[in-house]
């Protein structure tokens, strides 16, 4: 099985960790190690798999549903930042003090934001079988909040609202002043 790709070569993947943390969005843009449902195979990324390619210095991108036109950081200005840990891509982006920002944030607040996703070429991969993929290293390109449904649903994404010992009618004021 031949996964779907863009005539590129460039495949997109989702799941569903994002936190906001101030004017910041954090979270997971992928998870090492669980099972995703890619249409007819079932796919992994492997511990290590972004390694090489952060360690390149490559620009990435962080949008808003693979749309290039709503961008909301990029490692080259330091507003998106990514680390591999034990378990899977980290991120953390600096949110611009602009509607799709200010969108962004109040989503994440509330929950709604179906999670995170992530656009790559495979420069190395394996078939065990023939519906089971293994991402051993990808080149990345994009990390992406989805809206709606990601691929893998234990990416995350959060808002982290208020620095430690503000209380709810404080965070209700400094939200207010946004």
């Amino acid at each position: 099985m031949t996964p779907a790709r863009y005539p590129d070569g460039t495949e997109r993947r989702a799941g569903i960790e994002l936190r906001a943390a101030g004017r910041k969005l954090t979270g997971y843009a992928a998870v090492f190690g669980v099972p995703a449902k890619i249409g007819t195979f079932t796919e992994t990324v492997s511990f290590g798999a972004f390694r090489a390619s952060l360690a390149s210095g490559a620009d990435v991108l962080a949008l808003v549903d693979h749309d290039p036109g709503r961008l909301l950081g990029r490692t080259s200005s330091g507003t998106l930042r990514l680390a591999e840990d034990t378990r899977g891509l980290a991120f953390e982006i600096d949110l611009p003090d602009t509607a799709l920002g200010r969108d962004m944030l109040a989503l994440a607040e509330r929950r709604d934001l179906g999670g995170m996703s992530f656009a790559f070429r495979a420069t190395d991969e394996a078939w065990p079988a023939s519906d089971r993929r293994e991402l051993r290293a990808v080149s990345l390109l994009e990390i992406i909040v989805v809206q709606a449904w990601p691929a893998y649903a234990q990416t995350s994404v959060q808002a982290r609202s208020r620095p430690a010992g503000i209380g709810p009618r404080a965070r209700l004021l400094i939200l207010r002043s946004l």
